[in-house]
C-alpha cells in the first residue's frame, strides 16, 4: 500500500510540474504578444511619407502630379535634374516630429521646410514655410554666409555647432516643431532651437528677407516640402509623427 502512495504521488507531482510549465510558458507568451502590441502600437503612430517604393504622399507645389524629375532612385527620393519644383505632402501638419536623411551632391543646395500654405499669392513654398538648410557647407557660396548653412534656420537662427557630413554622405534630420517650438537635430544632435512667434522670432523675421512675404512663418499648420534649388539631392526615410 504504501508503495502504491508513493506511486500515485509521485504522478501527482508530475503533473502538477507539466502544468506549472505550461502555464509559464503560457504567461510568458502573452507578455511576449503584449509586447508586440505595444510595439505595434508605438510603430503606428508614425505616418511613413516615403519608405523607397512609392510618391504617392508627394506631389508638386500648387500642382495635383509630381514632376519626372523626382524619381525613385536606388530606394531614395531622388531630384535628379533641374525644373522639377519643390514637392510638398498631400496632407498638412501642425504640431508633429519629423525624421528623415538626406544627402546632397557636391557644391549643391536644398532645403526642408515645414508649414508651408498653398495659396494664389503664394508663388514658391518659401514664402511661407520656415526652411531646414540642406547644403554642402565645404564649397558651396551659401556656406560663407552665417544663418545659411547645413542645418540652420535659413537666415534667422544658425546651428550651435557644424555636424554636417561631405557631400555624398548621409545625413540624418529630426525637426521637432511643437506648439510653434522649434529644434533642428542634426546627425543625433540638437543644433538649433527657437519658438516661432515669439519677440526674438519677430526682430529676427523683420531685419530678415522675408519680410516681403507676409505670410512667412504665420501658419499655424501647413505642408512638408522639399526643396528644387537646381542640384541632385537625395531622401529617404520619411516619416512624420503627430504630437
Amino acid at each position: 500500500m504504501s508503495k502504491l502512495r508513493y506511486l500515485w504521488g509521485a504522478i501527482i507531482l508530475f503533473t502538477l510540474g507539466i502544468w506549472g510549465c505550461n502555464t509559464q510558458e503560457t504567461n510568458s507568451h502573452k507578455e511576449e504578444e503584449m509586447e508586440a502590441i505595444t510595439v505595434s502600437m508605438e510603430s503606428s503612430d508614425w505616418e511613413v511619407l516615403f519608405d523607397g517604393s512609392t510618391l504617392e504622399h508627394w506631389r508638386n507645389y500648387r500642382s495635383d502630379e509630381i514632376s519626372d524629375q523626382w524619381q525613385i532612385e536606388e530606394g531614395t527620393l531622388t531630384l535628379n535634374g533641374k525644373n522639377g519644383g519643390d514637392i510638398i505632402t498631400q496632407n498638412t501638419y501642425e504640431s508633429f516630429e519629423l525624421e528623415l536623411s538626406w544627402k546632397i551632391s557636391e557644391c549643391g543646395n536644398s532645403g526642408i521646410f515645414f508649414h508651408v500654405v498653398e495659396a494664389d499669392s503664394l508663388d514658391k513654398t518659401y514664402h511661407s514655410g520656415p526652411e531646414v538648410q540642406v547644403l554642402d557647407n565645404t564649397c558651396h557660396p551659401d556656406a560663407k554666409i552665417p544663418k545659411h548653412r547645413a542645418g540652420d534656420n535659413y537666415d534667422l537662427h544658425a546651428c550651435s555647432e557644424e555636424t554636417v557630413k561631405p557631400a555624398g554622405e548621409w545625413n540624418d534630420v529630426r525637426l521637432i516643431v511643437n506648439e510653434g517650438h522649434v529644434e533642428h537635430w542634426l546627425n543625433g544632435v540638437k543644433v538649433v532651437d527657437y519658438q516661432l512667434w515669439s519677440p526674438e522670432w519677430e526682430e529676427l523675421y523683420q531685419n530678415s528677407k522675408f519680410t516681403k512675404w507676409p505670410m512667412y512663418g504665420r501658419g499655424k499648420k501647413g505642408h512638408i516640402a522639399l526643396q528644387d534649388h537646381g542640384d541632385r539631392v537625395w531622401f529617404k526615410d520619411i516619416k512624420i509623427k503627430s504630437l
